[in-house]
C-alpha cells in the first residue's frame, strides 16, 4: 500500500521544486560514499554551489543538490560523465516526485509539461539494488501509457536534440525526473555495458578489459588502434582472461606471468608465455599495448606503469588499481595525480581516464593514451 494519501500526493507535488535543480549520478551499491565524495570535491573546485543531499549506503545512487535553487546544467556540463571515477550515470533532475498509487501518470506529466521539457526517448531505470530490480515490472506496465500521454502533449517528440527522459524509480510511490544530453550521458540502461561471457575465455577478468575498450576507445577507432599485427603485453596474465581479448583482436601477446597460462591460448601461435615478474619485465621493443590486472598496492602498479610511459615502451595502456576499503576516492586522486605530474615533468604527453567499470569490483581502471 502506498505511504501516501491522493491528497497527501497532490499536496507534495504542489511543494515539488520546479526547478530541476538535482545533479542525479548512478553507481555501484556499497560505492555511494566514494562517488559522494568525488562529486563534493570536484564541483568544490570548479566553483560550483551545492552539496550532496542523498548517498544511503546501498541505495545505487547519489544526489547533489544546487544552493541555489538554480538547474544543475552548471555543474552536469562543467563535471561530465567521463571525468567522473564512480558514476555510472548523469543527469539533471528534479527532486524526487511522491506519487499516488491511484494515479502515478499525471503527477510525471504534469511536472514535464510545466517544465518545457521535451525529448525523442524514455527510459525506466531503477537503482541497481534487488529492491530496485523488483520495481521492474512497475516501470514497464506505465511505459506504453506515459508514452502515448506525452506524445499527446508534446513532450516526446521525433526531434528533440537527442534529449532522453530518465524516470528513476525509488519505489513504488517515489520517482525522479531527470534528462540527458548526447555526449554527456551513457547509452546503457541503468548506466550498465552487460557483456556476455565468450564461453572459451580463461576467466571472467575477461570482461573487464573488453568493457574496458568499449568505455575508452571510440568503436570508429578499434579498425585504427586495436587490430591484427599489434604487439602487445599482458603483466600478471594468468590464466589468460585478458590476453584472451587481446588474442581474439589478433594482436602477438607477451604473457608475464609465473603462473601456469590456458592452454587453448598457446596453442594460438600468438602467446610468448615467460615466467618472470611483471614489475621488472622489459620489453625487447616498443609495444602497441601495456595491460595489467596485478592484484597489489595501487602505488607499487603507478610506479611500474610511468617506467613504462616515460621510457614509451608502449603507446597505450589499461590497467586496474586495487582499491582500499576506506577512502577509496582519496587514494585514487592520489594515484592520479601523481601519475600526471611524473608525465608531464618528463615531457610526456598523454591522456588519462580512470573509471570505475561495471565488471569491476574492488578496483577502478585506468586508460592512458600518449600522444605521438
Amino acid at each position: 500500500m502506498s505511504v501516501f494519501s491522493r491528497d497527501e500526493c497532490q499536496r507534495s507535488e504542489a511543494i515539488v521544486n520546479r526547478v530541476p535543480n538535482e545533479w542525479l549520478l548512478y553507481c555501484r551499491a556499497g560505492f555511494e560514499p566514494d562517488l559522494a565524495a568525488e562529486v563534493s570535491a570536484r564541483a568544490h573546485e570548479t566553483g560550483e554551489s551545492g552539496e550532496v543531499v542523498a548517498a544511503d549506503p546501498d541505495s545505487g545512487f547519489v544526489r547533489w543538490q544546487t544552493h541555489d535553487a538554480q538547474p544543475a546544467n552548471s555543474v552536469h556540463r562543467e563535471l561530465p560523465l567521463m571525468s567522473l571515477v564512480f558514476a555510472r550515470q548523469s543527469l539533471i533532475a528534479f527532486e524526487p516526485l511522491p506519487l499516488s498509487r491511484d494515479d502515478r501518470i499525471s503527477p510525471i506529466v504534469n511536472l514535464i509539461k510545466e517544465s518545457g521539457w521535451n525529448f525523442e526517448s524514455i527510459w525506466h531505470e531503477t537503482p541497481d539494488t534487488n529492491d530496485g530490480k523488483s520495481l521492474g515490472r512497475l516501470a514497464k506496465s506505465l511505459s506504453r501509457p506515459l508514452e502515448s500521454t506525452l506524445k499527446r502533449g508534446g513532450g516526446l517528440r521525433r526531434k528533440a536534440g537527442g534529449r532522453r527522459l530518465h524516470l528513476f524509480w525509488l519505489s513504488g510511490d517515489s520517482v525522479q525526473v531527470g534528462m540527458s544530453f548526447p555526449g554527456n550521458r551513457s547509452d546503457h540502461l541503468g548506466g550498465v555495458l552487460r557483456l556476455r561471457h565468450p564461453a572459451d575465455a580463461p576467466s571472467r577478468s575477461t570482461l573487464k578489459l573488453e568493457e574496458a575498450w568499449h568505455t575508452f576507445v571510440p568503436k570508429d577507432a578499434w579498425e585504427s588502434r586495436l587490430h591484427n599485427g599489434m604487439q602487445a603485453v599482458d603483466l600478471g596474465a594468468a590464466p589468460g582472461g585478458w590476453t584472451y581479448q587481446l588474442v581474439r583482436r589478433g594482436m602477438f601477446v607477451y604473457a608475464i606471468d609465473n603462473g601456469p597460462m590456458a592452454p587453448g591460448l598457446m596453442a594460438t601461435g600468438q602467446v610468448e608465455h615467460l615466467r618472470e615478474d611483471g614489475f621488472v619485465w622489459e620489453p625487447p621493443y616498443r609495444l602497441d599495448w601495456l595491460v595489467c590486472d596485478i592484484v597489489d598496492k595501487p602505488m607499487r602498479v603507478i610506479d611500474m606503469v610511468e617506467r613504462w610511459l616515460v621510457k614509451r615502451w608502449c603507446r597505450e595502456a589499461i590497467f586496474n588499481l586495487k582499491l582500499p576499503m576506506k577512502k577509496r576516492w582519496e587514494e585514487i586522486q592520489r594515484c592520479l595525480n601523481r601519475l600526471e605530474v611524473t608525465l608531464k615533468a618528463k615531457g610526456v604527453v598523454a591522456s588519462i581516464a580512470c573509471r570505475h567499470l561495471y565488471h569491476d569490483r574492488e578496483e577502478v581502471t585506468v586508460h592512458v593514451r600518449l600522444d605521438g
